[in-house]
C-alpha cells in the first residue's frame, strides 16, 4: 500500500496507490473523465484452434495448465450459481496443488459457499481479492489478514475496470449449466440451470483466456448464446457445477418481520401519493425482504388503476414472474435470477429478456439503463446525516458484503431507501457511515415506521408531501429517535492499516475499509 494518502471529495482519506498501482481519488459526481482507448485481449487466431470445433479437454486442471497458469495473474469467475457455486473452489484447489502464488481473485461476487478459499488466502496462494468480500471472506479481510489490499466494485465498476483496462484478467473461468464442444453456452438449460449469466460477457470478451465448465455438453449449436464458442478457449466437462436449489438465498424472500412489513406498506402509499409510482414507469427492486414486499403491494396498486409498469429490471424474482404473467409488468430485462421460478421464465416467457450488466451498468458507455429507470429501492446497512450511504460494512467495522449494483442504482431518477430505523439494537441512521458506498447526492427518500425522510435537495417531493397524512421528518429527527430508543452508538476502532477500497462507478477510489481493532 502506498503510504500517500489524500482527502478525497467526501472527505474520506485514501490511497494514491494500491497494490503497487496508481488510484483516483474520488473526485465528486461528475467530475471524472474517462481518458485513452477500451482495452482488449491479444489478438487470436483460428490456426492455434480445433478445426473440427472440438474445444474439449478432459479436466479443469488441464485447461488452468493450457490456459497458462503461473504466479500472480487474475483468475475471474461470475456468481450466478450463488452459493451453489462447486466451480471456483476448485481453481484455487488446483492452484494450490500446482503451487501457484500470489493470484488474484477476479469474482463478480462471493457468497459463504467460498468459506474454503481462505485456506489459499492463508498460504498465499491468493495474493487478494477485487470483488465482493462476503461473509466469512469479509470477516478474514477486516481482521487484516489478507496479504493484498481487497478492492470493491459494483457491478458497472467490475465491466468499467475491464474495458478502462484497470483490470486484466488472464484466464476466465465460466460455469455454463449448458454448452457445446466449441463453447457456446446458456444458462437456461441443464441440470444446474440459473436463468441468465448476465455476469459473463465481459470476462468473455476481455478475458485472454476462457475457459467453459459445463455439466450438460449437448450438441452443436448451443441455442441460446449467451457465451458464444468465438471468445472460448477452452471446454471442459465435468460432473456438477452447481447445487440449483443454493441459487435462492435469504435475501430472495419476502420479509415476514411485521415491523418490516409495515415500512413497506408506508413505503408504497410514498410511491402513489408522490407521483412517482405511474403507468409505464421503469423500475429497479432490489431482492431483499422490504423491497420484495414493497413489489407486492405495488404489485396491487397497479392492478386497483390499470397501470403497468413498462420495464422491471433487476435480478428476476418470482414476485416480478408473477406481475409479468398477471400484465402489470410488460418487460422483464434480467442480468440474473435469484430463483428458481426465475430461471423458468426466461425460458418460458417472450417478454423476459436477458440483459446483461455489460449494458445495463457500466458507467463508462454511451449511455446505460441506470439512468433511465423512475424508481430504484434499494436496502443499506447504514445512512447519515447528510444521506451518504453504506452496503459493505457494518455498523462494527467489518467488512460482510459487496456492492453488487447498489451503487450503479442510485442513478435512478428516484431513489428509495426502506430501512429499520434500528438493527440488532443499534440505530442505522448516524451521524456519519462507517464506510461511503454512496453519496448522499443520489439518494433522495429514507422511508421508516417512524417518519419518513426526504433529501432537503428534493424540494419538489418535499412539495408534494407537505399536506400528507404520512410522517415526514428531517432526517436529523429519525437520528434522534433512534439514539432515543438504543442510545448514541460507539464508533468502531480501527488500526490505521487499509485492507480493502471502495471504488466508485467512476473507478476513483471513494472510500476505504479498515483492520478493525481487536
Amino acid at each position: 500500500m502506498s503510504k500517500k494518502l489524500v482527502k478525497n471529495g467526501v472527505g474520506r482519506i485514501v490511497p494514491t496507490e494500491i497494490n503497487g498501482k496508481p488510484a483516483i481519488p474520488f473526485m465528486g459526481l461528475g467530475k471524472h473523465r474517462p481518458q485513452g482507448k477500451i482495452i482488449g485481449p491479444s489478438i487470436p487466431t483460428c490456426l492455434d484452434y480445433p478445426e473440427d470445433g472440438d474445444k474439449t479437454l478432459p479436466s479443469l486442471k488441464e485447461a488452468l495448465i493450457k490456459a497458462g497458469l503461473k504466479d500472480g495473474m487474475t483468475i475471474s469467475t461470475h456468481h450466478h450459481l450463488r452459493d451453489g457455486d462447486l466451480v471456483s473452489n476448485q481453481i484455487f484447489k488446483i492452484s494450490n496443488e500446482l503451487g501457484v502464488k500470489d493470484l488474484v481473485w477476479y469474482p463478480s461476487a462471493s457468497f459463504p459457499c467460498h468459506e474454503p478459499l481462505i485456506e489459499y488466502l492463508e498460504n498465499g496462494t491468493i495474493h487478494h481479492i477485487e470483488g465482493s468480500m462476503n461473509g466469512p471472506l469479509g470477516r478474514f479481510t477486516s481482521n487484516g489478514k489478507m496479504k493484498g489490499v481487497g478492492i470493491l466494485r459494483s457491478h458497472g465498476g467490475r465491466v468499467q475496470a475491464l474495458k478502462d483496462g484497470e483490470v486484466k484478467i488472464d484466464i476466465a473461468v465460466l460455469a455454463a449449466p449448458t454448452s457445446d464442444k466449441f463453447g457456446n453456452a446458456n444458462g437456461q438449460q441443464g441440470q444446474s440451470a440459473c436463468g441468465v449469466l448476465g455476469y459473463t460477457k465481459a470476462d468473455a470478451l476481455f478475458a485472454e483466456k476462457v475457459i467453459i465448465v459445463t455439466d450438460n455438453l449437448v450438441d452443436f449449436p448451443c441455442m441460446p448464446m449467451e457465451i458464444e464458442g468465438n471468445y472460448v478457449d477452452y471446454v471442459v466437462e465435468v460432473d456438477k457445477i452447481g447445487i440449483p436449489e443454493k441459487i435462492v438465498s435469504g435475501t430472495t424472500r419476502i420479509t415476514k418481520n411485521p415491523e418490516r412489513l409495515e415500512i413497506a406498506e408506508i413505503a408504497s402509499r410514498f410511491l402513489l401519493e408522490s407521483g412517482i409510482l405511474r403507468d409505464k414507469c421503469f423500475v429497479q427492486a432490489g431482492a431483499g425482504g422490504i423491497s420484495l414486499a414493497i413489489g407486492q403491494y405495488v404489485h396491487n396498486i397497479l392492478r386497483e388503476n390499470g397501470w403497468k409498469i413498462q420495464v422491471g429490471f433487476g435480478g428476476s424474482t418470482k414476485y416480478m414472474v408473477s406481475m409479468l404473467k398477471e400484465g402489470t409488468m410488460e418487460h422483464i430485462m434480467d442480468a440474473q435470477a435469484f430463483d428458481l421460478d426465475a430461471v423458468r421464465s426466461i425460458s418460458e416467457n417472450p417478454n423476459h429478456h436477458r440483459y446483461p450488466v455489460f449494458n445495463a451498468y457500466n458507467f463508462h458507455s454511451k449511455g446505460n439503463l441506470n439512468s433511465m429507470m423512475d424508481l430504484s429501492i434499494l436496502g443499506a446497512t447504514e445512512v447519515d446525516v447528510n444521506f451518504n450511504g453504506n452496503v459493505v460494512t457494518h455498523s462494527d467495522g467489518y467488512l460482510l458484503h459487496g456492492i453488487g449494483g447498489w451503487q450503479n442504482c442510485l442513478h435512478a431518477k428516484n431513489v428509495i431507501l426502506p430501512l429499520p430505523l434500528v438493527r440488532h439494537g443499534i440505530p442505522v441512521i448516524r451521524d456519519e457511515v462507517t464506510t461511503i458506498v454512496g453519496p448522499g447526492e443520489l439518494i433522495d427518500v429514507i422511508i421508516t415506521t417512524f417518519g419518513i425522510a426526504i433529501n432537503p435537495r428534493r424540494t419538489d417531493l418535499l412539495e408534494k408531501m407537505k399536506n400528507s397524512d404520512l410522517p415526514i421528518k428531517t432526517i436529523e429527527e429519525l437520528k434522534n429517535e433512534a439514539e432515543r430508543i438504543c442510545g448514541k452508538p460507539e464508533k468502531p476502532e480501527f488500526t490505521d492499516k487499509i485492507v480493502a477500497a471502495v471504488k466508485w462507478v467512476d473507478g476513483t477510489v471513494i472510500d476505504v475499509v479498515r483492520q478493525v481493532k481487536k
